[in-house]
């Protein structure tokens, strides 16, 4: 089941802003006259030894207490807040549930995604607000796939809007040129079945990649259609991406794949910190 975790966070906030901002237009001042009055009905409620102190506690709690529900608003709002804010316009942790970004990311890699890089969005709606950069070839961008919008998917941007993109006998070429690669292994040995290596297909710094040499080469043709990217896993032979459910819209966009802070790949392994750093 998918729990919808940003709506739930919308919710939260506004709801306990509400709560708290209600009470303390309607019910705080009357709840204050009401202590105030109690105290000139019992000058001594300062001393907790006197009889005034005891009435006026009773009094106090039986007709000007705040409500548990507004204590916990006003308690939990601001921590609430901050979340959001921090959340849905500045870094979401993401973790990896995949193999198809390895080598890149493993299963079990805990990642910060930047979700201003390619613009404010308003959270649940997506609605972008500020546009400030839009994605590039080579870039590892978290999004929400056409055929379901629901759960985040991770994979790289292989293809803009206009590019022309080919995958022929497991090579990729990119408006007419092919994308270099430089193999990091033998095709013998341990490493006839899976080949690594590393690819530019953007103007930034080679990322691995690797093949299946036992899986048949999944040939194609497409031209990336305006406001689209195409997005493919590293794990070229064992990714379900833009090869299977198309392009992905601009709408759909979460935010760019920037560090990995953590590894930890079930509850009962240890958490460790070995493959802490930035994303290729």
């Amino acid at each position: 089941m998918n729990i919808d975790f940003p709506l739930i966070l919308v919710i939260l906030v506004f709801g306990s802003g509400v709560i708290w901002a209600l009470d303390a237009v309607i019910a705080a001042g009357p709840r204050k006259k009401r202590i105030e009055a109690l105290r000139a009905e019992f000058p001594q409620w300062e001393d907790v030894q006197t009889t005034d102190a005891k009435k006026f506690m009773a009094a106090v709690n039986a007709s000007a207490t705040e409500p548990a529900i507004v204590e916990y608003a006003r308690s939990f709002f601001p921590v609430l807040a901050a979340v959001f804010v921090l959340r849905s316009f500045l870094f979401e942790p993401f973790q990896i549930p995949s193999s198809s970004m390895v080598p890149t990311l493993e299963v079990g890699d805990y990642i910060l995604v930047n979700k201003y890089t390619y613009g404010l969005r308003l959270p649940v709606l997506r609605d972008k607000v500020v546009s400030i950069n839009s994605p590039e070839r080579g870039d590892v961008m978290v999004f929400f796939p056409p055929h379901q919008n629901k759960t985040y998917y991770i994979k790289r941007v292989i293809g803009v809007p206009g590019d022309l993109i080919e995958y022929r006998d497991k090579h990729l070429w990119v408006n007419g040129e092919q994308v270099p690669r430089e193999w990091l292994d033998s095709a013998s040995g341990d490493s006839k079945r899976t080949r690594k290596g590393l690819e530019t297909v953007g103007d930034d710094a080679p990322y691995l990649m690797q093949i299946d040499n036992l899986r048949p080469p999944r040939d194609f043709s497409v031209r990336v259609k305006p406001g689209h990217y195409f997005m493919m896993g590293d794990n070229r032979d064992n990714s379900s991406d833009s090869r299977v459910w198309g392009q992905v819209p601009e709408r759909d966009i979460v935010g760019k794949a920037v560090a990995i802070w953590m590894h930890w790949e079930s509850f009962l392994s240890v958490p460790s910190f070995g493959r802490v750093g930035t994303i290729n």
